[in-house]
């Protein structure tokens, strides 16, 4: 296991020669931990020609020997403060550039790090971690991000049995996140989204106390997150009884545009092309204003990762990737339909994690 993280320690330095840094500090937590294996928090890892050491704290101490084996410790005293260990450590490297994450550094670190550092200057280096080595996964984050996708399916299917129409959304929320507790996962992975009637037309609508039965139409936005961390993030949407002629076109719209998005996931397509592909038949069909999110992102250690899909993006997806695609149509004072999946690009085309949770119309349609 600590082979596996000191190799991927490697590739990021190796990635670092343009950028010309002696020294590169990690504070991402997930960056930290998808480089170390370390699960804990207020931890930072300095890297160096040769050298990699973790900056914690006395309560990670056994946990990251556990964790890390062989991986250096810096443990700082509690009258010390993040900062001023880790500057401690780059002045004793003599280091003259110190690399930081320049999306993840606040004004306030910043401060704290030019004023502890004895020569060293800061130089930004931004997403290199998450767009260069966290965006395409390997063979073990595969296997549990199919595990995160089979737990989350399997909620579901307990979800659909079970619910009732004097249930509110937020019970039935609750009752989702216990069954995949129950089947294997750590937590969800997010708050779910459950949304009825007109509530569907917002897509980051949390869920309330709203009874389920009151409305035709119910959308559930869930995830699942295994021990691993690694995420699922999936969308169905739910009819109850006879769908209406408007409900049935605005639900195949979304799926056939879905559909036409995910044959187009292979390597070497653009992210741009693919979400077109989607924007495009959704706006054909008279919904294109109704249709305002990028047509999905990566995931992993985090729900939303890179890549992403939206307008004009000229990202190519490679092999290892793993996507969302969840196009969506949502009228105000009526309703919405969202319908993700979470796609693995191979290296010939790609693969549907999800392909065994159902999304035709009729597998929709759901009698009390």
């Amino acid at each position: 296991m600590s082979d596996r993280f000191a190799a991927r320690r490697d590739r990021f330095w190796k990635l670092l020669r343009d950028t010309g840094v002696d020294a590169f500090l990690v504070s991402n937590e997930m960056n930290v931990s998808w480089l170390t294996g370390f699960t804990g928090d207020s931890s930072w890892l300095v890297m160096s020609a040769g050298q990699s050491i973790l900056v914690s704290d006395s309560r990670y101490e056994t946990q990251i020997a556990e964790e890390c084996p062989g991986l250096e410790l810096l443990i700082r005293r509690t009258d010390q403060k993040l900062p001023q260990v880790a500057c401690d450590y780059v002045n004793s490297r003599k280091a003259r550039r110190l690399g930081v994450e320049g999306h993840v550094v606040t004004l306030e670190t910043r401060e704290a790090l030019v004023g502890g550092l004895a020569a060293a200057d800061l130089i930004p280096v931004s997403m290199r971690i998450e767009n260069d080595l966290r965006s395409i996964k390997d063979a073990e984050e595969i296997s549990e991000t199919r595990k995160a996708v089979n737990i989350a399916g399997r909620g579901f299917d307990f979800l659909r049995a079970t619910l009732r129409p004097d249930q509110t959304e937020r019970d039935a929320a609750y009752e989702l996140e216990h069954a995949m507790r129950k089947i294997g996962a750590e937590s969800v992975a997010f708050t779910p989204i459950i949304g009825s009637g007109d509530r569907a037309a917002l897509p980051h609508y949390r869920p309330g106390d709203r009874k389920i039965g009151d409305s035709d139409l119910l959308l559930i936005d869930w995830g699942a997150q295994p021990p691993s961390r690694y995420k699922s993030d999936l969308t169905r949407t739910l009819v109850f009884g006879k769908p209406s002629s408007k409900f049935a076109k605005v639900y195949n719209t979304v799926l056939e545009a879905q559909k036409r998005a995910i044959a187009l996931i292979r390597p070497g397509a653009r992210c741009g092309d693919v979400d077109r592909a989607a924007r495009g038949y959704i706006a054909d069909q008279g919904y294109g204003k109704r249709f305002g999110h990028g047509l999905g992102h990566g995931i992993g250690l985090n729900i939303h990762e890179q890549p992403r899909f939206a307008p004009g993006s000229d990202t190519e997806l490679k092999p290892g990737m793993i996507v969302t695609v969840e196009p969506g149509i949502y009228l105000p004072d009526w309703g919405g339909v969202r319908i993700e999946d979470d796609v693995l690009v191979t290296k010939d085309g790609c693969e549907v994690l999800s392909a065994h949770v159902p999304k035709e119309l009729d597998q929709m349609i759901t009698h009390w």
